[in-house]
């Protein structure tokens, strides 16, 4: 197990996510579950205005600004590490104006009238693959070597032409996606799982994971979103022990214990 790898704790703002939309909706509620998140060993707050499951409504820019607002000026009064999860370039420009650490877009950053302030922004910026190339995930049918391949061709474009508009290519982070945004096929979160280290030295960047909860997980088990989190911490360990720099989770307390319980069954104890 890298003691590298890092924690990225989920704050849904949100009323419909799949599975904690409406909890955490109240600005208090946001921020007490952020610091709790912080607490229990997340190293970066990602704060989610609008959901991106393919059943989920839109949300207006300006409803988005102001549900991250209040737990952006909180958290930064803490020194909190803050990441927002948008594809509004709006958004994104609020987020970057109110210089959060992280930018997450599901889309991979495809609006040219926004590079400009990618480019003069600090902000690190985590490049996410779908299928759909669009706002929200979408329940396609698509084999695991479409998936394999789509992802080549999309990290080949996206990285290039965020670098050509000038962002250095060391702020970049990869997420090649999980769940529907690989479609519905199961198979396919199974074959990018496995190929995370592979995935890594061909961009050469660092690489994020995204399992929590996803809908994989739920089809190969059977189990429910609130019966979940074991087959969830399965596969976040495995994505740490063969090379993802940051995982993404609901639960990050239950994956800081993993970690640590991982790390010490590596170390030599043998006097």
């Amino acid at each position: 197990m890298r003691s590298t790898v890092q924690i990225v704790g989920i704050v849904n703002i949100t009323e419909d996510s799949f599975s904690d939309g409406g909890r955490y909706l109240e600005p208090a509620r946001a921020i007490a579950h952020a610091r709790q998140l912080a607490a229990d060993g997340a190293a970066m707050l990602e704060l989610g205005p609008a959901s991106s499951h393919p059943d989920a409504a839109p949300v207006p820019a300006e409803r988005q600004i102001e549900r991250l607002r209040p737990a952006i000026e909180a958290l930064r009064g803490d020194g909190r590490r803050i990441c927002v999860d948008a594809t509004d370039p709006a958004v994104l420009r609020f987020a970057l104006e109110a210089g959060v650490d992280w930018l997450n877009d599901v889309r991979g950053f495809p609006d040219e009238s926004l590079h400009p302030a990618l480019a003069a922004a600090r902000s690190e910026l985590v490049v996410v693959h779908s299928l759909s190339r669009a706002e929200r995930a979408d329940r396609a049918l698509a084999t695991p070597r479409q998936v394999l391949d789509s992802i080549e061709c999309f990290f080949e474009a996206r990285l290039a032409a965020l670098v050509r508009a000038g962002v250095a290519e060391e702020r970049l982070i990869i997420d090649p996606g999980m769940g529907f945004f690989l479609g519905r096929d199961p198979r396919a979160s199974i074959a990018v799982l496995q190929r995370i280290a592979v995935l890594r030295a061909r961009f050469g960047r660092p690489l994020l994971v995204s399992v929590s909860r996803k809908s994989f997980l739920r089809e190969l088990t059977g189990s429910g979103v609130d019966a979940i989190g074991a087959a969830t911490l399965s596969a976040e360990l495995f994505a740490a022990r063969i090379g993802a720099d940051w995982i993404r989770t609901h639960d990050v307390r239950a994956l800081r214990d993993g970690l640590a319980i991982e790390t010490a069954l590596g170390r030599d104890g043998i006097d």
